[in-house]
């Protein structure tokens, strides 16, 4: 029995982690390809039941989960995009629960014929927007700052809400108290809201001093962070029960806020274990669902379902931002996008048998609902946030983006040159003189330094995926591709190469290091010193479109010793910098841009470029 456990929980990790792999190399939603396998994985092969295979376990283990996921949710959090979208972030946590709550409730009861205390509990499920879709489909569409932090703030706030409600409703109707349900939701909230606060902001502001202090060595940092997750969690549900979401959601929103040094470190690894919850407990959840659940849904269920995505929800936001200053490309978004997840989905697994158990009219239906809807947003949502993010113009157009660190007179005209071919550039200095000449050329510019925590609160790096490390400082280029390699990817971030010094060899001050730092840009011997030299010779960056008729190789072969090959951008849109990886193939190559001499053959550049 033991050994068939082990098997089950290696299995489930490793096809959460292929398909998570997956879905990012296919650009399909990995929550889609989660239920699938878990489908697969439980009723439809019998390899994976969790009822039985974990027993008494199930439910604490994926209540654990969740805790951590929203505390991971919490870290992304930041006050500055709270002060920008105030108004609209109370309005989605306040009167946009109230009218969803109310509507599905009132449906549930009506249309469904749900008992009252089974379509409040509905009512209180379906405000959650779990953070564990939304976050990777806000990544996968490349939304602007705005609608991304609208869409992070409610979710992750409102799944702690969602699931508070559903206790105080459900201890209402068990307890049968004398007070009223609005009166006892209202206090219990309170009740919640206090516990959490205290217990979070209190350790959350202690362990930050003690790491400031360096009460705490780097190695423990982050186990001591999981530990104290798990602690407020307990705690606060020891005072009012699932009142541990919260203070979780609260802790890692005030540890986001504290201004660590350490904190890259600490998001990074709880982005990993979040990664391996998110993956295993979809699998779980789903593989535990009995499919002959679904047949118990009828007609007016579908209908209610398909109420909530397409009715209650655009209605809940409109009235929500009536008289806010978003846009109305933004609202539309808003009125579409509401995946459920982890939370709404071990809610109604927990809750839907206890009410059962009670005798609640319609309690068996609660489950096979919300795992209805949980399905069909994923899938819908899922599917059509990057096509309604570029048709209502809140993405980016253009698959690559590039952040130019350091402004030069030659890295200017590479970014004039990228900008000709339709090519988002930022180019990002901490010298004001130096950044005129691009203003002056309408380059979009940043004046401050982008090792700085504030960076990340002032641009809007949504648009950008690469990022170009080009200072007269080596050092420091890779000290900046260090910082924003794990948000772009290792192979999107690029360093010029360290010029040669004496007795060391060349190999090993071109590269410094193979696990810090960026790939290194344009070959041998090409590096600040090579650029401002041949610069101001007239050297300059030139676009050549390739053809059947004038290739790569043609090209290389007219000017072998004079050109210096810098990127290539593809027929979709993509930029490869030199050298380039070995996936990139010659025909695939629309535009290639050089940095040319001015003893090139003027003639055969004139024929082939832009």
């Amino acid at each position: 029995m033991n050994h068939h456990i082990a098997e089950v929980l290696a299995s489930i990790l490793i096809v959460g982690i292929a398909l998570q792999w997956i879905g990012w190399r296919f650009r399909i939603p990995a929550l889609i390809l989660l239920i699938a396998a878990g489908f697969i994985m439980g009723p439809v092969t019998g390899w994976l039941n969790p009822s039985e295979d974990f027993g008494g376990l199930l439910q604490p283990m994926i209540a654990l989960s969740v805790a951590v996921i929203l505390f991971e949710g919490g870290l992304s959090l930041r006050w500055h995009e709270l002060k920008q979208n105030r108004q609209v972030i109370y309005r989605l946590i306040s009167w946009n629960v109230l009218l969803t709550f109310s509507l599905g409730s009132f449906f549930a009861h009506y249309l469904v014929g749900l008992s009252w205390p089974v379509s409040l509990v509905f009512g209180a499920i379906i405000i959650v927007t779990g953070p564990t879709v939304i976050m990777p489909l806000v990544k996968q569409a490349n939304l602007k700052k705005g609608p991304s932090s609208l869409l992070r703030w409610e979710g992750i706030v409102n799944d702690p809400i969602g699931a508070l409600l559903v206790v105080l409703i459900y201890g209402y109707y068990v307890r049968a108290e004398s007070e009223t349900l609005a009166l006892g939701i209202f206090t219990g909230l309170a009740i919640s809201l206090v516990v959490s606060l205290v217990l979070s902001v209190g350790l959350g502001g202690f362990i930050a001093h003690s790491f400031r202090k360096g009460w705490v060595p780097e190695y423990l940092k982050s186990p001591l962070i999981l530990i104290a997750i798990l602690l407020v969690y307990t705690l606060a549900n020891k005072v009012q029960s699932e009142a541990g979401l919260l203070a979780t959601t609260i802790l890692g929103i005030t540890l986001a806020n504290q201004n660590l040094n350490t904190l890259h470190e600490l998001k990074r690894f709880k982005e990993y274990v979040t990664i391996l919850l998110v993956s295993s407990t979809f699998i779980v959840l789903t593989a535990d669902i009995d499919p002959e659940i679904i047949k118990h849904l009828q007609w007016q269920s579908w209908l209610l379902i398909v109420l909530v995505i397409f009715i209650f929800r655009p209605i809940a936001i409109y009235v929500s931002t009536i008289g806010t200053d978003i846009s109305k490309q933004e609202r539309a978004l808003l009125a579409w996008i509401a995946p459920r997840g982890i939370v709404a989905a071990s809610v109604a697994g927990l809750f839907g048998s206890e009410l059962s158990q009670l005798g609640y009219d319609g309690a068996e239906l609660l489950l096979p609902l919300v795992f209805a809807l949980i399905i069909m947003t994923v899938i819908l949502h899922g599917l059509s946030i990057g096509w309604c993010a570029r048709k209502l113009k809140l993405a980016s157009a253009h698959p690559d983006g590039i952040m130019i660190v350091g402004a030069a007179d030659w890295s200017t005209g590479l970014a004039v040159e990228l900008q000709k071919n339709d090519i988002p550039v930022m180019l990002i200095d901490t010298r004001w003189a130096k950044l005129e000449s691009a203003r002056m050329q309408n380059i979009l510019t940043h004046y401050g330094e982008v090792l700085s925590e504030r960076t990340e609160e002032v641009l809007e790096l949504a648009h950008f995926t690469k990022l170009v490390a080009v200072t007269p400082n080596e050092a420091y280029n890779t000290l900046a591709c260090s910082l924003f390699a794990p948000e772009l990817g290792q192979r999107n971030v690029y360093e010029l190469g360290w010029p040669h010094v004496e007795n060391l060899s060349a190999e090993s001050v071109n590269r410094p290091s193979d696990a810090i730092g960026g790939d290194r840009l344009f070959g041998e011997d090409v590096n600040d010193d090579f650029f401002k030299k041949t610069y101001s010779e007239g050297w300059i960056f030139k676009s050549t479109p390739l053809t059947d008729e004038y290739t790569l190789e043609d090209h290389l072969k007219s000017h072998a010793d004079s050109i210096k090959l810098i990127c290539s951008i593809s027929k979709a849109g993509f930029v490869n910098f030199y050298p380039w990886d070995e996936g990139v193939a010659p025909e695939n190559i629309d535009t290639l841009v050089s940095y040319v001499s001015p003893q090139a053959d003027a003639k055969k550049l004139k024929k082939s470029d832009k």
